[in-house]
């Protein structure tokens, strides 16, 4: 994760092309072609030992041979030829280098090592950054740079591209070739083994000249650096991903439900929402979606796009097309606006008598402007709407022209909600189509592609929206047993095995030391001892067999319920083993579990559990549960960490959660029940990473709360380290500090968390004028909430913000104690720099805490290797540049109002 060297790549001032070509149509040949006409204008230096000159260019035999150092390097050699070439331009001092060359994967003179291995060995050596290799190079437009061998040039824009895919590059630049459409930067990232993703997000999301970031993503290699850079830039400008389809082969070999269920694809998608990204599935949608999203405010950050809500009211000249837009609407699970009263009276007086007098609003095939004008005031003022779709059809009593210039003065005039249009048609309809094009209105060639691009809008929405949501301090009522866990992971694993399955008791004793309900379960070796563990328990009861080698007890009768006595109870323990003698002779039998019967009449059957994706690991599945769980195929993957706001949004997104909110005359499950059960799993997956798989199946909910009726855990005596396991760095409790004030008075210093925004609201507020003055450079009112969320949701693998809140011996249980200061720190994607920033609450001055704030963040980026902490001072503000040299901050030479300080870590 890092943007060191990456203007090298994308600003060169000078290009050598190694391996570069006289020969028609060879990689060299098209890649000086293609730098020479697309303007660069700085050295464009050949590199070819046969040749005095290339393309009428000087040509140097070698790269010691350059007249002078190249800040990019573009190579086109045979394989075996690379790694020499890099280590060649690390030494002259080149920084960034594209990698055109494919097959490095292949074994090189080590027998140990790949040439790809040689090569990455090489560049590190020289600190240099590698685009590639197997890639089609790079370009930047708006530079005049074209380092590739693309078969078309690109006009500049304002969008950038990114894809593993060289064919989809040439696709996707020939069809924005075709329509005119620019980019700020378009990017063959090939193997990807050096410059990644997470890299070209951290660059583009900070690029002036970029306002939207496209992504054809194959496979991701580094989990929480792409999830990093991806919630940053999402945060900054619309970032929309086509993702390639991905094998479930390993999705069917999982031992669980949980295993199978959570398929690839669907966790990527859950990685995609978590980051307020958007995924489209076509390359047309790649780029409606980016129009869409340009037309409704161009150029403002996600967070303060005024992206709408699910109700679109289409308006038409035509039944027809409005009967497929409609379907096209309902496909998507998108939501017909309906129309009042008021709105329907309204429309009367301004449309003929035959006009539909519904959604959509058909306002007849010889409609002129006017009446289209006069329809779409109305409905941009109707409250119950959020969008509104225009359609049209040429016809030969209305003017296709003078209908968009109606359309674009409604909306210049009334338009408080987006609007899209749709001019159906081809030469007829062209002129009108240029007209909103030139009014920055979004038009689309289908009713159907326009709906898609309303849709979109409605997901990225709502993406964005969980980016910030402030989540709900859900009250768990239980401290987890971490110790007892962690005994119970021990003695599985203390026979040495790699891969082992928990007992369905132990797996439950692990739930309940995460405070998750489960029913009574006792072991037992025997028919007999299962008669005397139920006598104890009472009856009825559940029988169930033990065994290490059967994964799902049911397939082979190894489950019966409401065992009435003990006679019922014998006689299905012998025909139990009977029958695994029968259909699994060579399992191992180790007894059976005798449980209390559950009895919930009404009870909704869930599934919780846990996966690990070879991608972005551990991932949580919450759905409809029972033996037909995977016939169901109803459920919701999420990324741990889950907070209540995270829990809800992923059962919102099953189709049982209608049913668990209550229908007819049966009562709605104790939601918040099963949401603290989501945020239990998920804190058992952080705490033990031994957990590669999980199943609570069934977990009954109801009215009364939630019950854990059987339980599988899976466990690896090799878990991956806690620095890459989890694609989010989960809240760092293990910095949690008590500090005593000079008053005697004990704070608990701690992270900040996402449920702490309405304390920091509180402590913004009771700063003095003078205080909120000198943190913030100017007087500040009450800021928004996306803004306030900026604070408040951090990503810690990538900053971090220290609060001080009073009452600390409840305090790391409830987010809502006061907050009496915070110090915060901003680190760059390498490492190097961070600044901070602290304010203490106005009456909590000369108590010391500033300088313990300032303590534990100086610990904390000492910690982390970074090498100096910056931060700027008001000159006024002495108070604050007293503390800054006692922590031995050096002062920059300045002479304005503003004092820059620096501490070398």
């Amino acid at each position: 994760m890092s943007t060191r060297h990456l203007d090298n790549l994308f600003q060169p001032h000078s290009v050598a092309v190694i391996g570069a070509s006289n020969d028609e149509g060879s990689v060299g040949a098209l890649v000086m072609r293609n730098l020479l006409q697309s303007g660069f204008a700085g050295p464009i230096m050949p590199v070819n030992p046969k040749r005095a000159s290339i393309a009428g260019v000087i040509a140097y035999r070698a790269v010691e041979d350059l007249p002078q150092v190249p800040e990019l390097a573009v190579i086109c050699t045979p394989p075996h030829t690379v790694p020499e070439i890099v280590d060649a331009l690390g030494a002259r001092g080149t920084r960034a280098v594209v990698v055109l060359t494919a097959g490095l994967g292949r074994i090189g003179a080590n027998p140990d090592a790949s040439l790809a291995d040689a090569m990455l060995a090489r560049a590190h050596a020289h600190d240099m950054r590698i685009l590639g290799p197997n890639c089609l190079g790079v370009l930047v437009p708006g530079s005049g740079l074209n380092a590739s061998f693309v078969h078309l040039p690109s006009k500049p824009g304002r969008i950038a591209f990114a894809s593993q895919s060289g064919a989809l590059c040439t696709a996707v630049l020939d069809w924005a070739v075709a329509r005119e459409i620019g980019f700020s930067h378009f990017i063959s990232m090939g193997d990807a083994i050096e410059i990644d993703f997470g890299d070209v997000l951290d660059y583009l999301a900070v690029d002036p000249g970029t306002d939207a970031i496209l992504l054809y993503i194959e496979s991701i290699r580094e989990r929480r650096n792409f999830m990093s850079a991806a919630r940053s830039a999402a945060r900054a400008k619309p970032v929309i991903v086509i993702k390639a389809g991905r094998d479930a082969a390993g999705a069917r070999a999982a031992h669980s439900h949980t295993g199978a269920l959570a398929g690839s694809d669907a966790v990527f998608d859950a990685a995609i929402q978590r980051a307020g990204m958007l995924r489209v599935h076509e390359i047309d949608n790649l780029f409606a979606a980016v129009e869409t999203l340009a037309r409704l405010k161009p150029r403002i950050t996600p967070l303060d796009v005024a992206l709408p809500d699910d109700r679109l009211a289409i308006v038409t000249n035509g039944g027809g097309l409005g009967v497929l837009a409609v379907d096209a609407l309902s496909a998507g699970g998108g939501q017909l606006a309906p129309l009042s009263d008021d709105t329907v009276a309204k429309l009367d007086k301004v449309l003929p008598p035959t006009w539909s007098r519904a959604n959509p609003v058909d306002i007849i095939g010889d409609a002129p402007g006017a009446r289209y004008r006069a329809a779409l005031e109305i409905l941009f003022e109707a409250p119950d709407i959020d969008a509104v779709l225009a359609l049209h059809a040429p016809t030969a009593t209305a003017d296709t022209k003078d209908a968009a210039r109606a359309v674009i003065a409604a909306a210049r005039e009334k338009s408080r909600r987006p609007l899209l249009t749709s001019w159906v048609g081809g030469e007829a309809v062209a002129p009108a189509r240029d007209i909103f094009e030139e009014a920055s209105i979004a038009s689309y060639s289908s009713p159907a592609q326009a709906v898609r691009a309303f849709l979109a809008m409605i997901h990225y929405r709502r993406n964005q929206e969980m980016l910030i949501e402030t989540p709900r301090t859900l009250e768990t009522g239980f401290t987890p047993d971490k110790d007892l866990a962690r005994r119970i992971i021990t003695a599985a694993l203390a026979d040495g095995q790699e891969d082992v399955m928990l007992s369905e008791a132990d797996a439950k004793i692990l739930l309940a030391a995460y405070g998750i309900p489960v029913v009574e379960t006792r072991v037992v070796a025997d028919p007999e001892q299962a008669v005397s563990a139920a006598d104890d328990i009472g009856y009825p009861v559940a029988l169930k067999i033990q065994s290490p080698d059967i994964s799902h007890k049911s397939d082979v009768g190894g489950v019966q319920l409401h065992l009435a006595n003990a006679a019922e109870l014998h006689a299905a323990a012998r025909a139990m083993i009977n029958r695994i003698g029968e259909l699994a002779p060579d399992a191992r039998l180790d007894g059976f579990t005798v449980q209390n019967m559950a009895l919930r009449p009404g009870a909704h059957e869930l599934i919780i559990g846990v996966a690990t994706d070879p991608i972005f690991g551990p991932v949580i599945l919450f759905g409809h549960g029972g033996t037909a769980v995977e016939l169901v195929a109803d459920r919701a993957v999420a990324l741990p960490p889950l907070n209540a706001a995270l829990a809800q949004e992923q059962m919102k997104r099953t189709r049982i959660f209608r049913l668990l909110e209550g229908y007819r005359d049966r009562p709605a499950a104790d939601l918040n029940a099963i949401a603290r059960t989501l945020i239990q799993t998920s804190q058992m997956i952080i705490d033990l990473p031994e957990i590669i798989e999980l199943d609570i199946n069934p977990l009954l909910a109801d009215a009364g709360g939630v019950i854990a009726l059987d339980a599988r855990v899976r466990l690896t005596a090799t878990p991956e380290p806690e620095t890459t396991r989890l694609a989010i760095r989960p809240y760092p409790e293990e910095l949690e500090q008590i500090a005593t004030l000079k008053d005697g008075r004990n704070v608990l210093l701690r992270p900040i968390r996402p449920e702490d925004e309405p304390a920091h609201y509180d402590l913004l507020s009771g700063l003095s004028p003078e205080d909120a003055y000198f943190r913030f450079f100017g007087h500040v009112g009450r800021m928004p909430h996306h803004q306030m969320a900026r604070f408040t949701q951090i990503d810690y693998a990538r900053e971090m913000a220290f609060i001080a809140v009073s009452d600390p011996e409840d305090g790391a249980a409830r987010p809502k104690a006061e907050t009496l200061g915070v110090v915060r720190a901003i680190t760059d994607a390498d490492n190097q720099e961070t600044e901070f920033a602290i304010v203490v609450r106005s009456n909590m001055k000369r108590l010391g805490l500033g300088g313990l704030l300032m303590q534990k963040i100086i610990a904390y980026c000492r910690d982390r290797g970074t090498a100096r902490m910056i931060g700027s001072i008001l000159r006024d503000n002495r108070g604050m540049l007293g503390l800054a040299d006692k922590f031995g901050f050096r002062r920059r030479p300045s002479t304005g109002k503003v004092v820059d300080v620096e501490l070398p870590l």
